[in-house]
């Protein structure tokens, strides 16, 4: 199930994250790298970092994709170097919200029905994307209630 899209504005957010480059398919390399991240976080003493992110800093399907796997934190975190803490830039984004399970399609196709809908509508992106996965599998097990937010920043 999908939302309509709509712009909203955005304040800036910190995420703590590894940056890596991954083929497509890249799904069975998120959870080591969440797995990651969140075993260190827990190590600086962050037990409850926010919801798990991607941010995608290269789109080109042809290619590996340039992503950084990670969670929102509050605040400014020292990475180890392997570990990254960077930032989501405040501004509008073009946001919509899939329902459904994380594994197959659902999410593609809500990428690409955000994308042909900023078509329609002129909405021109900067390299911005991230994914907000906001269930907890861990929480959670019925995989059609998990939802995930897409939001492009835009120009």
């Amino acid at each position: 199930m999908l939302s309509k899209p709509k712009l909203e504005n955005r304040q800036k957010q910190t995420y703590t994250a590894i940056r890596t480059a991954l083929p497509i398919p890249f799904g069975k390399y998120l959870q080591p790298l969440w797995d990651e991240v969140d075993g260190w976080l827990k190590s600086q003493d962050i037990a409850s970092p926010g919801p798990a992110i991607i941010r995608y800093l290269t789109t080109d399907m042809s290619k590996k994709l340039d992503i950084d796997v990670g969670f929102v934190v509050d605040g400014v975190i020292l990475g180890n170097g392997h570990i990254i803490t960077d930032v989501l830039p405040a501004g509008q984004y073009a946001t919509l919200l899939y329902t459904g399970p994380y594994k197959g399609k659902g999410i593609y196709k809500a990428t690409v029905a955000l994308l042909d809908w900023a078509k329609e509508n002129g909405v021109e992106w900067w390299n911005g994307r991230v994914e907000w996965y906001l269930t907890d599998p861990a929480r959670e097990v019925d995989t059609k209630k998990y939802r995930t937010e897409l939001a492009f920043l835009v120009k």
